[in-house]
């Protein structure tokens, strides 16, 4: 979208994102920050921008709540002033982009297991989970199940129960520092899912 607009001489993109941008005025260096709404926050999503496209990329709706945003459309007349809430990727309905991309083998169903291996259930693809889901496993339990592993090749989806889940630490991969990082470690508050509580904790670089 950026070298679209560039294409046709426009020197911003504005995008209804909840999140903010800092520039630091010597080196114009762009800072990633969470938007006001925490409830709307939506620089999780934003992660992968690099410092050319922040550079080009203005957030408006960073420094407003949603109602506030919902009372401007009304007062402009705007027919999303009252469009109930979306709850999928802004470009429609994630689930069917994936089917609409996949190969049949990525989309075939599996078991679902618990920790130990045992199959308490199929599914119809693992594209429908992800690791911490709680909703929508089709299986009954009388407490709480989340997902804690998707196996891409075997297409077996792990459920556990609350504790199940918990760990010390992972690995992450194809990192995007738009702070720089040249000490061997930092505090930092990480984030695993949208919506889910930043945690304290230390990122260490690994050998490669």
């Amino acid at each position: 979208m950026l070298d679209w607009a560039k294409e046709r001489g426009a020197d911003y993109v504005a995008t209804g994102h909840y999140a903010k941008l800092l520039r630091d005025p010597s080196t114009q260096r762009a800072t990633l920050c969470r938007g006001a709404d925490r409830g709307k926050d939506q620089s999780y999503f934003l992660f992968a921008l690099s410092q050319d496209q922040l550079a080009h990329t203005l957030f408006p709706l960073g420094d407003l709540q949603k109602n506030e945003v919902r009372e401007q459309a009304r007062r402009f007349g705007l027919p999303v002033a009252n469009r109930p809430e979306s709850q999928d990727i802004c470009f429609g309905n994630y689930k069917s982009l994936v089917e609409s991309f996949a190969g049949k083998n990525d989309l075939r169903g599996g078991a679902v297991v618990d920790r130990l291996g045992n199959a308490l259930g199929r599914h119809g693809g693992i594209h429908h989970f992800t690791i911490g889901q709680r909703k929508g496993l089709g299986i009954s339990s009388p407490q709480p199940l989340y997902v804690v592993d998707i196996e891409e090749e075997s297409k077996r989806v792990v459920i556990g129960d609350k504790q199940t889940p918990g760990c010390e630490g992972f690995i992450a991969r194809s990192g995007n520092w738009l702070e720089s990082f040249d000490q061997p470690e930092i505090e930092a508050e990480i984030q695993i899912r949208y919506r889910s509580r930043a945690i304290p904790g230390i990122i260490r670089r690994t050998d490669d």
